[in-house]
């Protein structure tokens, strides 16, 4: 399966992260991507960028070395009730949102009956365009309640690559489990790298085989084809 656009990445604008977008531009232009999206974190994190990064982004092209560049932002769920830690104003003034639980933002002790309410407030959020990387054991869920609102809600399912790379490996048999929920249920996903590095854009393979073991189909991927993710732009008034 082809990807062609890498849709959860992090700059230097993130204190975790290293490189410039134009440096993150460049290597999905390297790679062949058609898109790619730029998504530092919301405030709650640690070493997050403010308010006024995020209403500047309109000063970056739309373009670059023939890459669309969709601004966006990874916000973080900050509590149960499915709060975001971002307005609602800057959440729709923005093109693309992946909403994340990470400990350090959600300290507060989960359950699977909270963390199904929190994610299922995510499916409700009309601003919210992608669940990420929702496998951990830590933030368990109702995993087909929540899929099968996903695919009524068209809200996208993550399946990010840096899980199978990073300190989140003990996600993967949720991620499976979640992929085939997807599968099961028509509810569409996109691969992503969670990259902070430039040379980790556009590197989806074990994302990529862990979607071939479950037999996946393309067609639930919306960035496994430019036509795939247009339609999904159309469907959420989002410009390509």
């Amino acid at each position: 399966m082809n990807i062609i656009a890498d849709l959860h990445t992090h700059t230097n604008a993130c204190t975790h992260a290293y490189s410039t977008i134009d440096e993150m531009v460049q290597a999905a232009a390297k790679k062949n991507l058609s898109v790619i999206a730029i998504t530092d974190h919301g405030r709650a994190m640690e070493g997050a960028p403010g308010a006024y990064y995020f209403e500047s982004l309109s000063l970056v092209p739309k373009e670059l070395y023939g890459v669309r560049v969709l601004k966006g932002m990874e916000a973080n769920i900050i509590d149960y009730d499915g709060s975001l830690d971002c307005s609602e104003k800057l959440l729709h003034s923005l093109e693309w949102i992946v909403a994340s639980m990470h400990s350090i933002t959600l300290l507060k002790e989960p359950s699977v009956e909270k963390c199904t309410g929190a994610y299922l407030a995510m499916c409700d959020n009309p601003n919210v365009n992608v669940i990420g990387h929702s496998g951990s054991p830590y933030y368990a869920y109702e995993y087909e309640t929540v899929i099968k609102r996903c695919a009524e809600t068209s809200t996208l399912v993550e399946i990010n690559n840096a899980t199978f790379t990073g300190f989140r490996k003990d996600s993967i048999p949720n991620c499976r489990k979640i992929a085939q929920l997807c599968k099961k249920h028509s509810a569409r996903v996109v691969v992503d790298t969670d990259a902070h590095f430039a040379s980790s854009v556009g590197e989806f393979s074990h994302a990529l085989q862990l979607l071939s073991e479950v037999d996946f189909p393309k067609e639930l991927v919306v960035n496994s084809s430019i036509e795939n993710l247009r339609e999904y732009c159309k469907e959420k008034n989002i410009k390509l």
